[in-house]
């Protein structure tokens, strides 16, 4: 997709160079980076790219860190600021790291969360029959990539990796995504019974952010 110059000048010249794009329209992703990002006293502004009127990039990548680059590039060229993208999502090795990069739209449906839930707890039932005394461990992943400008060279890229379990029915009303499912056995608890500051602490995502600015 082709931007004009003129309509890249035009979103700079309105917003100052301490001026970050966030590149997700996810309501729960941007309560969270918006948390951090205020936790971390970070001296910039982060204008989600919703509010610049940008969609979503095509995610046609094989693995976190290139969706996460492409989604980066692609609200930076769109708005001519720097950007940061987050890809994330569910891996369980029992079904070979599904659902993977396809977290969110595991039942077919963008953002269904009911409906992705469903089909994890339907697709682990074989292996729950096999081996029932056996947790499912499964971790949630998050890649940060950073970019200065859409044809950066060298884009910022950290990393998040959270371990748990699986549930076989939900559990907590916060959160959002597979929170419900995520046990954390150390903790007795679901990502999705944690209160926010709590998960921002041990989340892939809270771990991904310090990292990128720990490299900032």
């Amino acid at each position: 997709m082709q931007v004009s110059d003129t309509h890249s000048k035009q979103v700079t010249t309105e917003h100052p160079k301490d001026t970050w794009v966030l590149a997700s329209n996810n309501q729960g992703k941007l309560a969270e980076f918006k948390r951090l990002f205020a936790q971390a006293n970070l001296d910039v502004t982060i204008t989600a790219q919703g509010q610049l009127g940008i969609e979503d990039a095509v995610e046609d990548g094989l693995s976190f860190v290139e969706n996460a680059i492409i989604k980066a590039r692609h609200a930076s060229r769109l708005s001519g600021l720097p950007a940061i993208a987050d890809d994330s999502g569910l891996c369980v090795p029992v079904l070979m790291g599904a659902p993977g990069i396809y977290s969110a739209r595991y039942a077919g449906e963008h953002g269904n969360d009911a409906k992705n839930n469903s089909k994890l707890i339907e697709d682990l039932k074989p292996f729950r029959d096999q081996q029932a005394d056996t947790p499912i461990k499964a971790m949630f992943v998050c890649v940060l990539a950073m970019v200065r400008h859409s044809d950066d060279p060298l884009p910022v890229i950290a990393q998040g990796v959270w371990q748990g379990e699986i549930l076989n029915e939900p559990q907590g009303d916060g959160g959002f995504g597979y929170d419900p499912l995520f046990w954390l056995p150390e903790l007795q608890a679901t990502a999705a019974s944690l209160a926010p500051a709590d998960k921002n602490k041990i989340s892939h995502r809270g771990q991904a952010i310090r990292q990128l600015l720990q490299q900032l």
